[in-house]
Formats: C-alpha cells, structure tokens, sequence
C-alpha cells in the first residue's frame, strides 16, 4: 500500500495518529478549501477539530493512483458529512515523499458537475476577476 493510500484509509477510519505516521513530522498539507496546515501538531489539531464538529469521512475512493521515487498523485471521489451537511465531489491530490513518508501534499477538488460539452456550456463562468 502507497503512502497516499494509507493516508486516506487513515482519514476513512477517523484515525488521527494513522494520519499523522503518514506524514512527515515537518510536513505541509494544503486543503482543498483553503487552509494551509504545517507540522504534526497542526494537523493533529485540524483534525481532531474537523472530527469534533461531526465531521466524517463517508467513503474516499481513490480512481487512479500513480507513483514516483518522489511522490505521488491520486484522483478520487470524496463523500463527507460537516455540521450536519452531507456533500461530496471529485478531487485529486498530488504529494512529495521524503524518507517514505509525505512531507507536501496538496488537494485540489472540481468545483462542478462534470458533463460531457456538446457545444454549450452548462454553467456561466465568472467574466470578472477581483
């Protein structure tokens, strides 16, 4: 199993010190939604919150995975419930490895539907940047 891998099968089973063996004691994890965390106990702390505030992991299938001596990349399918609201969309992650563990790991999630184009677009796309 692939460090990727078992970083999600920690986040599965809502396990923080599983999370945490994954990582590299000084590593970075930058979220999907925004936030940066840096180190063990930043993590430790987001994601012992995450989970106090009825966060929970569904499912988190990953659909391809793919690995270098340096790092690896993943797409997956996120389900989760936060706050009482259940959601989920599609994602990737890419991540750097050092000495077998993931010391970056960035997310990045698909903010749409995805559809097939056929000439048309389905949604309208902001004309303006701020």
């Amino acid at each position: 199993m692939m460090q990727l891998e078992r970083y999600i099968a920690a986040w599965r089973a809502h396990d923080v010190a599983a999370i945490l063996a994954t990582l590299a004691p000084d590593c970075v994890v930058i979220e999907s939604f925004g936030p940066i965390y840096r180190g063990h106990d930043c993590v430790a702390q987001w994601v012992s919150t995450w989970l106090a505030e009825d966060g929970c992991v569904i499912d988190w299938t990953i659909g391809d995975l793919r690995t270098s001596a340096e790092g690896e990349t993943a797409e997956w399918s996120f389900h989760y419930r936060w706050r009482g609201e259940e959601k989920r969309f599609d994602g990737a992650t890419i991540a750097t490895l050092r000495d077998g563990k993931l010391s970056y790991l960035r997310e990045y999630a698909t903010t749409a539907a995805l559809y097939d184009w056929r000439g048309e677009w389905q949604q309208t796309f902001a004309t303006t940047v701020s």
